[in-house]
């Protein structure tokens, strides 16, 4: 069973950083894509960045050269920097994963950026 657990929301100014966890609880973390995505109020979840088994990276257009995502297997653990952080940045961020048909979500965690 996979189960995941973001952490490092908050509050920041508009222009600030914050770094977001997601701790992965399971067997063989590193054969995982994994990636995050965010929701807004009022809005569809939308995907963010990803992460493959092999390092690979995609983001969203809205984040390209803002956002990083990286991946620590021995901890565990995937990670979104966020830089140049705007108030339409704010969301609950969530951490995703796959096996095989089935979608697994983290409870998310909510980034304020204020203006």
């Amino acid at each position: 069973q996979v189960q995941l657990v973001e952490s490092g929301g908050g509050l920041v100014q508009a222009g600030g950083s914050l770094r977001l966890s997601c701790t992965f609880s399971g067997s063989s973390f590193r054969i995982y894509n994994m990636g995050w995505y965010r929701q807004a109020p009022g809005k569809q979840r939308e995907f963010v960045a990803r992460i493959g088994s092999d390092g690979s990276t995609n983001y969203a257009d809205s984040v390209k050269g803002r956002f990083t995502v990286s991946r620590d297997s021995p901890k565990n653990t995937v990670y979104l920097q966020m830089n140049s952080l705007t108030p339409e940045d704010t969301a609950v961020y969530y951490c995703n994963t796959q096996r095989g048909a089935v979608d697994y979500w983290g409870q998310g965690t909510q980034v304020t950026v204020s203006s």
